[in-house]
């Protein structure tokens, strides 16, 4: 069985993942959501896995014996290495020049007319009464 695809999704987080990796066997089965951990001894792959209700993870697929785990997980970080690599680094950006202030004529705001008043405030108090009013049915069927 040999390994024909490997495919990387990096992650940006402060935690110890780094990537997400799908990888394809003989150009014929793709397994997904292998994941490229910066652990205490080192980066290492880790293997699709599933939360169960007690906390711990059991592994959705995983290699049999040793040999495929390693070629697996030489594989992958290989290609995040080279990845790695041929990320540019970060530009260093200018400071933005400030514009000059341009003094704008302070807007005078018109008063609103005293029917647009009235009505605002004739909504303003159908909507509150209908939310007392839906306040006490909730109380009176227990819900509040």
């Amino acid at each position: 069985m040999e390994i024909t695809d490997v495919r990387l999704r990096k992650i940006e987080t402060e935690g110890k993942l780094r990537a997400y990796v799908s990888i394809t066997f003989d150009d014929s089965f793709v397994v997904h959501d292998l994941r490229v951990i910066d652990g205490t001894k080192g980066m290492f792959v880790a293997m699709p896995s599933k939360r169960l209700p007690n906390g711990d993870h059991k592994d959705i697929a995983h290699p049999i014996n040793t040999e495929i785990r390693e070629k697996i997980q030489n594989a992958v970080l290989d290609v995040y290495n080279r990845e790695l690599e041929e990320v540019p680094q970060p530009k260093v950006e200018e400071e933005p020049k400030e514009e000059p202030k341009v003094e704008e004529e302070p807007k005078v705001e018109e008063e609103p007319k005293a029917e647009e008043v009235i009505e605002e405030s004739k909504e303003e108090e159908v909507v509150e009464e209908a939310a007392t009013e839906e306040e006490d049915e909730k109380k009176e069927e227990g819900l509040f």
